[in-house]
């Protein structure tokens, strides 16, 4: 049941005990009702067998007369399946006197099937009678001393107490089957109704993840309230934490940008001196490297936050009017095409900055156009989110792979005439990253360079 809904997981669960139960419960139902059945039809049997008893304890009725008083027409009856037989077991030539349904047939003798006396002083079981016959025999010794010694015998058709367990059976299947299916229903109902509660919360986060939410809202039943309670904390907690690393990175760059100004002060004052401008130099590099980790930090610090969304088109729109200002002195034309349903699972300050850099660098090695390109890819799975892509084409000369592959590594640059500090690319790799997409390198139709990145949508 890997994968399974904990919903599809209880309600198997229950109905597999159900149907045991069930099962079980029927069992132990036919069983009794087979022993009850068993019983009465014994105490039948023993109500004929003592009134054959009397019967032969009292020799002096006349022979037409005799067990008439049993009252049982079927012993009248040929081969009817009701039997009786005395047999006397105290002279060499057993006599034998038996009903007239047995017809010229014998009742086998339970004491040769091995079965022995009860407390009672009978012997009861199953046999086999006449014309195949089941039956169910009750048979007891008699020691009438002087007028004899007597085995009496009793035998009914077996067929009415499997009938009757049988018809039960029938009886008990259809009621618990059906019974089953309402308890099912119910299971069903009660498995739905009572997860409820999970099913919204499980909802609400994903809108808190979204950025539909902020909070879990809502009332919940006693059992689901600590956890919504806990949730909500663990966010508020996680907003707390993200403040509190944005101020140590804003207080750790005032902080060092201080010193390095005063260095590069210093060092500018002597620009003449090959020390100073050794200084110079490595001050800058360390302001880079400075920056760099800074805004890496920053970045970390912002993608923690839960449900922040960026409409993505007008995103867009703002950043090709502004790089049109920034390079108007080249007239390059930036055309953008934006999906107006694209929504980016971020904050829009990190996808300015994304873009941005993209845009930029393809302003700067465009012959006349540049080309903006925003695409929404539905989710691959169930659940999971929809893929942004954002394509960033230029008319300029491109790149090779090697190329592609250097301009990506932090402060590498091709020509050292286009100005920049070899950050962008790198800044827009890291920041990529930290939101679980990629940035990737290629050569557009239009014969410069494409640079494609995929983002988490909403």
């Amino acid at each position: 049941m890997r994968g399974s809904s904990l919903a599809t997981r209880l309600f198997l669960s229950a109905s597999a005990w159900l149907v045991v139960i069930l099962a079980i419960t029927g069992v132990v139902l036919s069983s009794v009702y087979r022993d009850a059945t068993e019983r009465a039809f014994d105490r039948r049997l023993n109500l004929y067998l003592r009134t054959l008893i009397a019967e032969v304890a009292t020799p002096d009725e006349p022979p037409d007369r005799q067990f008439q008083s049993l009252g049982e027409p079927l012993f009248e009856l040929p081969l009817s399946g009701w039997y009786w037989q005395i047999t006397r077991t105290d002279t060499d030539k057993s006599e034998v006197r038996a009903s007239r349904s047995l017809w010229d047939k014998k009742l086998p003798k339970l004491e040769e099937q091995g079965i022995e006396l009860t407390a009672a002083g009978i012997r009861i079981g199953y046999v086999d009678g006449p014309e195949g016959q089941s039956l169910r025999m009750v048979e007891r010794p008699v020691d009438l001393g002087a007028e004899g010694k007597f085995l009496v015998g009793v035998a009914g058709d077996a067929s009415e107490i499997f009938d009757e367990t049988r018809s039960f059976d029938y009886y008990l299947g259809g009621t618990f089957t059906a019974l089953g299916i309402v308890l099912l229903l119910t299971t069903i109902f009660q498995v739905r109704f009572g997860l409820a509660p999970l099913k919204r919360i499980s909802e609400a986060i994903a809108a808190i993840r979204s950025g539909r939410a902020e909070r879990l809202e809502g009332d919940f039943p006693v059992e689901i309230a600590p956890l919504a309670r806990e949730t909500n904390a663990l966010i508020d907690a996680n907003r707390e934490i993200v403040e509190r690393a944005r101020t140590h990175v804003g207080n750790l760059a005032h902080a060092i940008k201080t010193p390095l100004s005063v260095i590069v002060n210093e060092a500018s004052a002597h620009g003449a001196d090959p020390f100073a401008s050794k200084v110079l130099e490595q001050a800058d590099m360390m302001r880079d490297q400075v920056a760099h980790h800074l805004e890496r930090a920053r970045i970390a610090a912002r993608v923690t936050i839960v449900g922040t969304v960026t409409e993505v088109a007008p995103t867009i729109e703002a950043l090709r009017r502004t790089m049109e200002k920034i390079h108007r002195n080249r007239e390059i034309v930036i055309e953008s095409k934006a999906d107006p349903q694209a929504k980016f699972r971020g904050e829009r300050q990190d996808l300015e900055e994304m873009v941005g850099n993209l845009v930029d660098n393809a302003c700067k090695w465009a012959q006349s156009r540049v080309f903006i390109d925003v695409l929404v890819e539905p989710p691959v799975e169930p659940g999971a989110g929809s893929k942004l892509r954002i394509i960033v084409d230029d008319d300029g000369r491109g790149l090779s792979a090697d190329e592609r592959a250097k301009v990506s590594r932090r402060g590498q640059r091709l020509d050292e005439s286009k100005p920049g500090s070899g950050l962008g690319l790198s800044i827009v790799v890291d920041l990529t990253a930290l939101y679980g997409g990629n940035l990737s390198l290629g050569n557009a139709p239009t014969g410069g360079l494409r640079a494609e990145l995929q983002l988490p949508g909403v």
